[in-house]
């Protein structure tokens, strides 16, 4: 009886590991590694020069499809500004030179708090003052200290007359 007891654990034992047995046959296979995925690389932009008023920025996108990379450069309209009325002052015309400056809102404004109003059509200090005032259109457009008059004089549909 021992025997038989030890002979059915011994199939239950064994049987499933040998009717549900992994197959040992060894198979081979070649994966190629010699191809690299696409890439998308950014453009590099070099803009070295200390006297180049501008700056510039790259991207690239890369799915498993589709890659696209661009590159764009950026001027910086202050820095012209400036550097444009430096070299008229180093040349002599230091009313050009402010008068440039002038065209920043930020810079004409400062001239004006200061009371000395930037130069208007060849004219300067208290009859370019007479000039700006009668003529406040001609001020930049973000002038803090023309803003409200701008506004009160300036026709309601002035700025829309090209949408016609």
């Amino acid at each position: 009886m021992k025997k038989i007891k030890v002979l059915i654990f011994a199939l239950v034992v064994l049987l499933p590991s040998i009717l549900f047995a992994a197959d040992t046959v060894s198979t081979t296979s070649t994966v190629v590694t010699d191809k690299a995925p696409a890439t998308a690389s950014a453009p590099s932009i070099v803009i070295n020069n200390s006297d180049v008023c501008k700056s510039a920025s790259s991207a690239a996108v890369q799915t498993q499809i589709f890659g696209f990379a661009t590159g764009v450069t950026v001027t910086d309209e202050n820095c012209e500004r400036m550097k444009l009325a430096r070299s008229l002052y180093g040349m002599g015309m230091k009313v050009a030179a402010v008068s440039m400056l002038c065209q920043d809102a930020r810079a004409f404004d400062a001239m004006w708090m200061a009371g000395t109003p930037c130069p208007y059509k060849g004219t300067i200090g208290d009859a370019a003052k007479e000039n700006w005032e009668k003529n406040i259109e001609d001020a930049p457009i973000d002038s803090k200290m023309f803003k409200k008059k701008v506004t009160e004089s300036v026709p309601e549909n002035f700025y829309n007359q090209n949408e016609d």
